[in-house]
């Protein structure tokens, strides 16, 4: 090779990886199963007013340890705003979180459930990201929806649910 191409040939090779994305173990069919899972069983546990179930799925049952964060679409909030003028989009509310949420199916006498579609996992086998469109329904009746997004960690107990975020759209929101 003349020296030329010699330094060409390896700025390419050296340049190369960069281009190229990292290949980590990536959605192992084994992981993505696990957390579809967790998924089926969140869903179900609310269904089935099982707080044990639904409670074991999440990385710790302290309230204050797991992420729990909704935002409210513009319009529904310019209404909320009417009767409440200080209401903002993301306001972090310590009594709207994941127990309040299987607590208040399990005392309703009314079904509760949430169903999720689009959903979309990326995982590297110890860290998870799922996202989804949701809607949440009241005795069958669909009362607000929107996207929501939640990170797992892979512990010796499985896949754990760390952190949920969620958007809140309803009957004040634009159609989709």
């Amino acid at each position: 090779m003349m020296p030329n191409a010699r330094a060409r040939f390896a700025a390419l090779a050296l340049f190369l990886p960069a281009c190229l994305p990292a290949y980590a173990a990536q959605n192992v069919p084994a992981d993505v199963k696990a957390i579809e899972h967790v998924v089926e069983s969140f869903r179900t546990s609310l269904i089935n007013k099982d707080k044990p179930t639904y409670m074991s799925l999440f990385f710790s049952d302290k309230p204050e340890h797991i992420g729990w964060q909704f935002v409210s679409e513009d319009v529904r909030l310019q209404d909320i705003r009417k009767a409440k003028p200080d209401a903002i989009k993301a306001r972090q509310i310590p009594a709207n979180n994941f127990i309040a949420l299987i607590d208040g199916a399990v005392a309703s006498p009314k079904p509760k459930e949430e169903k999720f579609s689009n959903t979309k996992i990326e995982t590297d086998g110890d860290v998870a990201s799922v996202s989804f469109d949701y809607s949440f329904h009241d005795d069958g009746v669909k009362t607000n929806w929107g996207k929501e997004m939640w990170q797992l960690i892979r512990t010796e107990q499985g896949w754990k649910i760390f952190s949920v975020i969620y958007s809140v759209r309803d009957s004040r929101s634009p159609a989709d």
